[in-house]
């Protein structure tokens, strides 16, 4: 590939400085801004400047025009693309943060006490292990080399921490003072 042109010598960017007030206004129509329209044009300057001369060009006005068109197309298609993933900027300034109720935070207390209770089962290596890669977000490896462990024992301990979870029969059953499940009181009574 051939080095790119100076303006001097690069026909279409002599076309493109030449046309250039043409060029901007159309790219003013097609994204409705003009600071944005000077920022394409620009960037359609550079590109151009960027590239080798490419042969056959008949029209080089179109050819500018076109260039300038596709990036308000790209420019057009990040800006909805951004708006639909991240809102427009004022859209959430009315809404409240969520707080916690009471109860909300008494529910949290309690499953994190069921969530200990099933851990209490398990040898203290393989707790550890698990509430520092699942709870503290470390990576299996930090936690190998924290706990003197290779990785593969860290991913085992981690596997054997989750099953026991998942096996927990009071886990989400909230427990009273006594340490018994509602629904068990009142299955045996």
């Amino acid at each position: 590939m051939a080095a790119p042109l100076s303006p001097s010598t690069h026909p279409l960017v002599a076309d493109f400085i030449a046309h250039r007030p043409l060029l901007r206004r159309a790219a003013w129509r097609w994204m409705g801004d003009r600071d944005l329209a000077e920022d394409v044009v620009q960037e359609a300057c550079m590109k151009l400047m960027q590239t080798t001369s490419p042969h056959g060009v008949q029209q080089p006005v179109a050819y500018c025009m076109r260039v300038v068109r596709h990036l308000c197309i790209d420019h057009l298609r990040r800006r909805q693309t951004e708006q639909q993933l991240l809102g427009t900027e004022d859209e959430g300034l009315d809404q409240e943060a969520p707080t916690a109720t009471p109860e909300h935070q008494a529910i949290g207390r309690e499953l994190l006490r069921c969530v200990e209770r099933c851990l209490s089962g398990l040898p203290a290596r393989t707790r550890q292990a698990f509430v520092l890669h699942r709870v503290h977000g470390h990576t299996q490896q930090e936690v190998g080399l924290r706990l003197g462990v290779s990785t593969t024992l860290v991913n085992f301990m981690v596997q054997e921490a989750a099953q026991a979870l998942a096996r927990c029969p009071d886990l989400g059953r909230p427990r009273d003072d006594r340490g018994s499940t509602p629904a068990r009181d009142s299955a045996t009574a």
